[in-house]
């Protein structure tokens, strides 16, 4: 085995290993259960202890990269799904109708994202960037008329979080029409119509989470 390919699988391992302990904290944050000893984390994840303290120097921040990776992960989604779409009033429409659903498809990720609620406002990951970036495209293409960007903002993140603690909490709603009906009434408070509201949310989106 050559040098260049024993450090190729030793970095495919770590990363393996961090992986697992990234998971492994996200289903605990998830279940709202963080008063776990460091012991109890690298069994869910299945790895040593001794591997643990290779990647992170507390249990604190494990749980902020857990955060940061589900964000992360959360946002990537987010931009390959709307990567076609140049109105960033449609942009804005399309991702929140989309994070609405994925309260419900993606129920663990969503879990993340509540039980580190008051950090989306101002998070630089996730869908914080991407909504306040298309409401200030839209303002500045006169689509959307709002005097405050990141106020404008703190409201969004209010509705999606409200929005997915609703889902969570009554299973018989239907995740798709909620969150078009949402996503309509934030439109009408960025400055659109009552119909290009209504038109906006009603196009179609990706099949992967049309449904929900």
């Amino acid at each position: 085995m050559t040098e260049e390919v024993a450090v190729d699988r030793s970095a495919r391992r770590k990363a393996r290993t961090r992986a697992a302990l990234l998971r492994a904290a996200q289903a605990f944050i998830a279940a709202g259960n963080t008063n776990v000893p460091i012991l109890e984390l690298t069994q869910a994840a299945d790895v040593g202890m001794g591997s643990f303290y290779n990647h992170f120097e507390s249990k604190e921040q494990l749980y902020r990269a857990a955060v940061e990776d589900a964000l992360d992960r959360y946002g990537a989604l987010l931009d390959e799904l709307t990567a076609d779409l140049d109105d960033p009033a449609l942009a804005f429409a399309q991702s929140f109708r989309l994070s609405g659903r994925l309260h419900r498809l993606q129920p663990e990720l969503s879990r993340v994202l509540l039980n580190n609620g008051l950090a989306l406002a101002t998070s630089e990951r996730g869908l914080a960037p991407r909504a306040r970036r298309d409401i200030e495209a839209a303002v500045a293409a006169g689509r959307f008329t709002v005097r405050d960007p990141e106020l404008a903002m703190v409201t969004v993140a209010g509705a999606l979080l409200c929005l997915g603690q609703l889902l969570h909490d009554r299973p018989e709603r239907d995740a798709a029409a909620a969150a078009d009906q949402v996503a309509e009434d934030l439109l009408r408070m960025l400055g659109l119509s009552d119909g290009e509201a209504r038109e906006l949310c009603g196009r179609p989106l990706p099949e992967a989470v049309s449904s929900t």
